[in-house]
């Protein structure tokens, strides 16, 4: 069996997920099982009207609801037969009308909480599944829907929950294995899941693919397809490097590291439950079905060029702890690191001097409390507007003198920090925000203006 992810843009109207079925029935002899996302900009809408609620903004709130409504109706309407839409109008009228008593009771509670923002924000995947599920059905596909949250098994962390691998195996071998056994096409929402008591959590944000990995791993499919509107990873953004070429095989490995710094193709995570278990991941375009999109495998062959790719992540604080007196102190850096894990935020590149650490993070609304607690061991400062970029390539172990090019390409930009070698697949360094652009159009003509036409298109 295989599992295929469609995000967003794949389902964004009854356009896209009319393409999405003929995808779907070009593999049922391949037993696939479907994980959707929201439709596009659902997500976002429905955490604007959760905030609203929390804010007193009662009117404000329901508009969007009432706004959503019409858009999963009308896309219903345009999907399926007038006696499928009967039922599926009626299912969608009332998943909106518990929705908006729920704003309601945000509004009068005065406080929007973790877990009743899981509950908002779950009803993009929800509905999406339900008409993705019917649109098949119409569509001659005998498809299935599947709640989310009875096999995507999380711990009890609203917001970013962490999903428990060993449940949710023995709940997609109970609950989905005997619908593909039956020649059935599942159909389920990713993102969303829930606690073994009941209670409905979201796994983060793009979260949906790591819904589709962790079922594709608990099933051992043969192959985990993400479809995206993008031909697969390429070796930078096309935004900025019109010339950037298409990656058609990379390994797990290069692709978690791009992911994480800054390739939005796939979610960081999405790779690891595939790694464990072997399993391929596809990177496909729902527009250009019959693009070959990225592979994804253990070992990528052999390659002449020294990188894959080049990916660079935004909205970097940089935070400089300087302690003269501290710095060689038994326990001094597990104290700053505890300060960073007690408010949630995780670290991206670390380095030290003498007397100094500096290190970035995600921007975000802790820093300053951050900063307050640090202030209490040395002395602190913070810069915001900053960003990662980072040279990935498996053949950078064997290159010499590679960071000295990386450097001499990138002429006058300042370098604010450097690290090599807590990976040996990438070369991470930070620079403004602004200087971006610049930076990654002349690594790529430096290290891209000619490729191996093995790995690149």
């Amino acid at each position: 069996m295989i599992v295929m992810k469609f995000g967003g843009t794949s389902v964004t109207d009854a356009a896209a997920i009319d393409r999405t079925a003929g995808i779907v029935k070009g593999r049922v002899e391949r037993c696939p099982l479907v994980v959707v996302s929201a439709m596009s900009r659902v997500t976002d809408a429905l955490l604007a009207a959760g905030k609203a609620a929390g804010e007193g903004q009662r009117e404000n709130a329901l508009e969007l609801a009432r706004g959503l409504r019409e858009r999963h109706l009308a896309t219903a309407q345009e999907l399926v037969s007038s006696e499928q839409y009967a039922r599926l109008g009626a299912d969608i009228d009332h998943e909106f009308n518990t929705l908006e008593e729920l704003l309601k009771g945000i509004v009068a509670v005065g406080e929007l909480s973790p877990r009743s923002s899981d509950y908002v924000v779950s009803y993009g995947e929800r509905l999406c599944s339900k008409i993705v599920t019917e649109a098949y059905v119409a569509r001659g596909i005998r498809s299935t829907l599947v709640d989310a949250r009875k096999v995507m098994i999380t711990d009890a962390q609203h917001g970013k929950a962490i999903p428990q691998p060993d449940a949710i195996e023995h709940r997609a071998k109970n609950l989905v294995r005997p619908l593909l056994d039956a020649a059935q096409v599942p159909v389920m929402g990713g993102f969303i899941g829930a606690t073994e008591q009941g209670a409905q959590t979201t796994i983060g944000r793009g979260g949906s693919d790591f819904s589709a990995a962790l079922i594709g791993s608990g099933l051992d499919a043969e192959a985990i397809e993400i479809w995206t509107d993008v031909d697969g990873m390429m070796t930078t953004d096309p935004r900025i490097c019109p010339d950037a070429h298409r990656i058609r095989v990379v390994s797990f490995e290069e692709a978690a590291e791009l992911a994480y710094f800054g390739a939005k193709v796939l979610h960081p995570a999405t790779v690891l439950p595939a790694v464990q278990k072997n399993i391929p991941v596809l990177v496909l375009n729902s527009l250009r079905p019959y693009s070959e999109g990225t592979l994804i495998v253990n070992r990528a062959p052999k390659s002449k060029a020294t990188f894959k790719a080049i990916a660079a992540k935004k909205r970097i604080t940089i935070v400089e702890i300087v302690a003269a007196r501290m710095l060689g102190a038994h326990g001094f850096l597990k104290t700053i690191f505890d300060i960073f894990d007690k408010h949630h935020c995780s670290i991206d590149v670390v380095s030290t001097s003498e007397v100094s650490v500096s290190l970035t993070v995600d921007s975000n609304e802790a820093i300053p409390a951050i900063a307050a607690d640090l202030e209490k061991i040395a002395d602190v400062k913070y810069a915001g507007r900053n960003a990662i970029v980072c040279l990935v390539g498996e053949n950078i172990r064997e290159t010499p003198q590679i960071a000295a090019r990386v450097f001499t390409a990138l002429g006058d930009i300042n370098v604010r920090m450097i690290s090599q070698g807590a990976s040996e697949i990438n070369i991470t360094f930070v620079i403004r925000e602004d200087d971006v652009p610049e930076a990654m159009r002349r690594l790529h003509k430096a290290f891209f203006t000619e490729v191996d036409p093995e790995v690149f298109d």
